[in-house]
């Protein structure tokens, strides 16, 4: 049985023409992150994938309601791939959240090459029990 799997949008990679355009294609890509976010009652969990970054090399600020996530990607210097997929260079992911975060209590982990994040709502955002007195 056979496998044969063509990831080279620009024809074969022997063409050297096709190479250096798909090259500077994969290189003018945006990077991105993706992430997942759940709110619970008191505080809101950001997940994201972020392979190969260590914890030193993540810049995550947190403003109000919006949290910012820097990192960048280590380039390969070995120029001889034929496919070269792999992210390099740096993203930014910038999200604003319903209500505001109290930035002093964030807590960040990453583990499996997932960050999370928890994210606690400030007091005022937090839902209040209103007690109802009886006469």
């Amino acid at each position: 049985m056979t496998f044969y799997l063509q990831t080279y949008p620009f024809g074969s990679a022997q063409d050297r023409p096709y190479r250096r355009m798909a090259r500077r294609w994969v290189e003018n890509r945006d990077q991105t992150l993706g992430i997942n976010v759940r709110e619970e009652q008191d505080a809101y969990v950001l997940s994201a994938l972020v392979p190969g970054i260590k914890s030193e090399e993540l810049n995550i600020q947190v403003l109000d309601d919006v949290v910012r996530i820097h990192a960048e990607y280590k380039a390969d210097e070995n120029d001889g791939y034929l496919v070269q997929e792999l992210p390099s260079g740096s993203f930014t992911r910038t999200l604003r959240l319903p209500a505001p975060i109290e930035a002093a209590h964030v807590e960040a982990d990453i583990t499996n090459g997932v960050l999370t994040l928890t994210l606690p709502k400030a007091e005022s955002a937090r839902p209040k029990q209103i007690k109802i007195r009886t006469r």
